[in-house]
Parts: C-alpha cells; structure tokens; sequence
C-alpha cells in the first residue's frame, strides 16, 4: 500500500486565481534552449519523415475535440476534501506543464521562422496544442473556483537553461510518459465508468494522441541526428535521462497516491505500467533503453520516493538548519545509491531488437 502524501489546500494569489506551486526539482519547469543550435540542425537525413509528420500536426485532427459540452455546465461542489484537493492539483500541474511546452515552442517557432521553416512550422503547430490542452485544464480549475493566472507564470518562473540535447532528450520522453499515463488512465475509465467523476477524462483519448504525435516528431528529430544517439557519450545521457524521467515519475505518482485511488487506480501497478510501456517505446528512439525486468528496478524507484519523502520531513521540521543539513546528508547519499544501481545495470540494446518492438 503506498500512503500518500495529504494534499494542501490552495493557496491563492488573489481571490479565484490560484498561487502557482512552488518550484521543486519535481514540478513542472520552463525551460530555455540554444535556438542558435536548433536553427543550425541539418535535417535532410529523415526530411520526408518530418515534412509527413508536419503535415499530419497542420491537419489538426483534434481542433473541435476540445469543446466545454453540457456534461461540464454543472456544479461540482460535491466533489470535496481530499479528492477535490488533490485533483485541483493534479489539473495546475497538468496546464502548468502544457503551458511550459507552448512557451518553449512558440519561440523556437518564432526564432527558426526564416531560417528552418520545416521545424518553424513543427513547433508553431506542436505550441497550438500545447496552449489548447493549457487553456482546458485551466478552465477545468474554474469549475472548481480557482485558476492559473498563465500571464503571471509566464513572467515568475525560473526558467531553466537546457542545451539542445537534453531538450530533445526530455521533451521526447516527456510526450511519450504523457501519451501512457493518459491513454491508461483513459482505458481504465471507460473500463471502470462509475470512477469517471468528471468529463475532463473522457477528452484524454484524443489529448494522448496529440502528446504521441509530438513524441513522434522528436522521435524523427532525435534519428536525424547521428551524434545524439549514435556513440558512447549519447548512450550514457540516454541512460541518465530514462532514470531522472522515471524516478520522478514514480516520486510524484506516490506522493499523489489518493488521486489514482479516488479514480479506482492501483498507484504502484500505474506506474510500473507507464514506466514499462514508455520505456518500451523508447526503443524505437534511442539505441538502449532500461532493464525494467532487473528484480530491484522497480523496489529501487520506490526507495527513491522513501527518502524522498524522508527528506520532505526533515524540510518540513522546526530543527537547526545546520541540524537538517547533516540529517538530509545520508537520505541524499542513499536516493543518490540507488539511482546508480539502477543505472549501472546493464542496459538493453534496441538497435538489435528495434524490430520487434510494438
């Protein structure tokens, strides 16, 4: 059983807009990037991939799936304690993390505009999505009187500077967790309707496949690339990157627990699926992936979330600073072990069992 963390209530800015959550290593971040680099990527090698991927985004197949129907226009005031809290918190989460994307690929957008119009046109089209998904959560929010002031975002986040790579390695794995956790949700519910206790769930069909299409794209950018994936150094980023995406992944499922359960999902069989599932597709990317069948890989992550949460209450206490400091010292040492447990395993090839991957 994985006891959750207690969701707080909302903390407001002003009266029915919501005060952003603070800025953790686990809450969504906006990223920056080199758009020199980008504008400079030879593209020519998988040109035919991107244009039809392009094409396929231009079409726009979801642009009237988003719509606020009857089923919305209702009270949602009997949705209350802690699964109101927590999934208050699992939709700013959600928009503050689609509103990230559509910043980031509204100006690499802007930036390649007259230098790559291929990727311009990807990104302008990826950057729709992203503020169309950021919009219906955020209105979301509003039937439970509160909402995200995206404009005030915009101007008090950090943003984080990322080099190309990585941004290519993270926004890629990002696309494609987010495909399997909504695609899972999505089929469990239709499985399992008497959880279904609001309409937004049943529009994540269609969402997912927006965030695969996305996925794809990076996939495609990521292959015409031979120096991200095809040498030692790529290998060991890729390996780095699949761990840091999964460990959050299952620390931020955990610490959410009581959500999943108010939606009849079973937390750890959640998120060694998704895990499972996006680390599979990730073959079709990159050269190696995790060895999710290793017998500690799973009871690893989940010591991960142990002291996390152990270091979550040492932040929370009234001690010493200098008393924190030296209790936090051994929890950090011992989340630090068991990621280099897993990532020392030794990982997969999928060059050579790329063929018979789903």
């Amino acid at each position: 059983m994985v006891k959750s963390v207690e969701t707080p209530e909302p903390q407001l800015l002003k009266p029915g807009v919501k005060a952003p959550v603070k800025e953790t290593l686990l809450t969504p971040r906006f990223y920056t990037t080199d758009f020199e680099a980008i504008a400079k990527l030879d593209i020519s090698a998988h040109e035919t991939e991107l244009l039809a991927i392009v094409e396929e985004l231009r079409a726009d197949y979801n642009r009237h799936h988003f719509v606020r129907d009857q089923e919305f226009k209702q009270s949602w005031e009997h949705i209350e304690g802690e699964t109101r809290r927590s999934f208050i918190d699992f939709l700013e989460r959600s928009c503050t993390s689609e509103f990230s994307g559509f910043l980031l690929f509204k100006e690499i957008s802007r930036r390649l505009k007259d230098r790559n119009p291929i990727l311009a046109d990807a990104f302008n089209f990826m950057a729709r999505d992203e503020a169309r998904h950021a919009g219906f959560l955020n209105k979301s929010m509003a039937d439970f009187n509160l909402s995200l002031d995206l404009s005030y975002l915009t101007k008090s986040r950090t943003y984080t500077f990322f080099p190309l790579e990585w941004i290519i390695y993270t926004v890629y794995l990002s696309e494609k967790i987010g495909y399997w956790r909504y695609i899972l949700m999505y089929r469990h519910l239709q499985k399992n309707p008497d959880y279904q206790f609001y309409p937004l769930f049943r529009k994540f069909e269609s969402w997912c496949q927006d965030e695969n299409r996305h996925g794809d794209f990076f996939k495609a950018l990521l292959r015409s690339q031979p120096k991200l994936w095809d040498n030692w150094k790529a290998r060991l980023w890729i390996r780095f990157f699949l761990l840091t995406v999964f460990v959050t992944h299952t620390i931020t499922v955990f610490e959410r627990a009581s959500f999943y359960e108010s939606i009849g999902i079973h937390p750890r069989k959640y998120n060694n699926q998704v895990i499972t599932e996006t680390n599979n597709t990730a073959s079709r990317a990159f050269p190696i992936i995790l060895d999710t069948n290793h017998p500690a890989f799973f009871w690893r992550l989940e010591q991960c979330y142990q002291n996390n949460q152990k270091l979550t209450e040492i932040n929370n206490s009234d001690r010493p600073q200098f008393l924190k400091f030296w209790q936090k010292l051994p929890v950090i040492t011992a989340i630090i072990w068991h990621m280099l447990r897993i990532y020392l395993v030794k990982p997969i090839d999928a060059e050579l069992t790329r063929e018979t991957v789903r």
